[in-house]
């Protein structure tokens, strides 16, 4: 074993806080872990962890450790995936998370194009709305339009979207529109239960607030939320590209645009110290050119008429996702952690 090895096996376990963690992270057995740990404080002379039956912590020479090896072991495993790249053909497994719903859109299209494009990569999809740890899973790839809080991840803006509040025009005709988001205090809303809240952000003049509202029901999968709007329970907050297709036609129709808030986007998240294969590669380098290459959509139709006025025609909410994808580049955006 050569002292990088074992210099990476530590920072995981320290990450990790167990040593049972970072065997699975690792693909190591416990015993092995242990082992190497043992070993790399041998070498160095100086006693790098706290160990209890209850508890792992750093010791002082622990910390330093860590902080000054994240350089030399972030520049040895870059030049290791470099060189790998050079003959690397994407092959093997691919195991990716998205919320319900995004297999009826966009996401199928994706999928379809790169098991065309890559006949010797095997695509595993799990369709979750709660929260993952990727290394546990196994997940190489998380597509995700809610904040990431793990600094552990790499997380990379795919698209902006926007959020719609809509309802059928049988619901609108019988209840009314609500023409500032406070008049939804007297609506039956259809909630979304991971956010486990009853207030709905809005946005007016550039000015961010909450808006409390009556929960007619919840679900934690935006698409049971846009099945039941269509049937007029009530009034949907939900993405505007899963709605897309409703709105199109008339048997949603939005309210309030001028108050919704912006930067939404959907986000795709990977380990920072999980190896990336050339399957993972070249998935997240089609995610972002599948992105780039969205054309402007049409216009809105006019909405289905109902006995008060209709909102003004808007333009499709995937029309914006060309100008952020670029005005994101333009920026000269990265890679980089999540925002805190």
């Amino acid at each position: 074993m050569d002292g990088l090895d074992l210099i990476k096996t530590f920072r995981e376990v320290a990450f990790r806080r167990s040593f049972s963690r970072a065997a699975i992270s690792l693909g190591m057995s416990k015993a092995t872990v242990s082992r190497y740990v043992a070993e790399l404080e041998t070498r160095s002379g100086v006693r790098l962890l706290n160990r209890s039956t209850r508890s792992l912590s750093l010791t002082d020479a622990g910390q330093v450790l860590l902080d000054r090896s994240t350089e030399l072991v972030t520049m040895a495993e870059n030049t290791l995936n470099d060189l790998q790249a050079h003959g690397a053909h994407p092959q093997g497994r691919l195991r990716m998370s998205a919320p319900h719903g995004l297999i009826a859109g966009w996401l199928s299209d994706v999928i379809a194009g790169f098991i065309k494009l890559y006949p010797d990569v095997y695509v595993s999809l799990v369709f979750t709305n709660d929260d993952l740890d990727l290394i546990e899973e196994g997940i190489d790839i998380h597509l995700t339009g809610g904040r990431i809080d793990d600094m552990n991840l790499i997380v990379r803006r795919l698209v902006q979207f926007d959020m719609v509040v809509c309802a059928a025009p049988s619901y609108w005709a019988q209840r009314g529109m609500p023409q500032v988001p406070e008049d939804l205090g007297r609506h039956d809303v259809l909630s979304f239960s991971a956010k486990q809240t009853t207030n709905l952000p809005f946005e007016t003049n550039g000015q961010a607030y909450e808006v409390p509202v009556h929960s007619r029901m919840e679900a934690n999968d935006a698409v049971a939320l846009i099945e039941l709007a269509l049937r007029g329970v009530g009034v949907a907050y939900v993405p505007e590209p899963l709605a897309q297709s409703h709105l199109e036609r008339g048997a949603l129709v939005p309210v309030l645009r001028e108050h919704m808030p912006r930067e939404h986007w959907l986000y795709a998240a990977y380990s920072q110290r999980r190896h990336n294969s050339a399957a993972m590669r070249a998935m997240l380098d089609y995610l972002q050119q599948s992105m780039d290459a969205l054309t402007e959509g049409p216009a809105l139709p006019p909405p289905v008429p109902v006995t008060v006025a209709p909102p003004p025609p808007v333009t499709c909410a995937l029309s914006k996702a060309q100008a952020g994808a670029r005005a994101t580049a333009s920026a000269g955006r990265k890679d980089t952690p999540p925002r805190q």
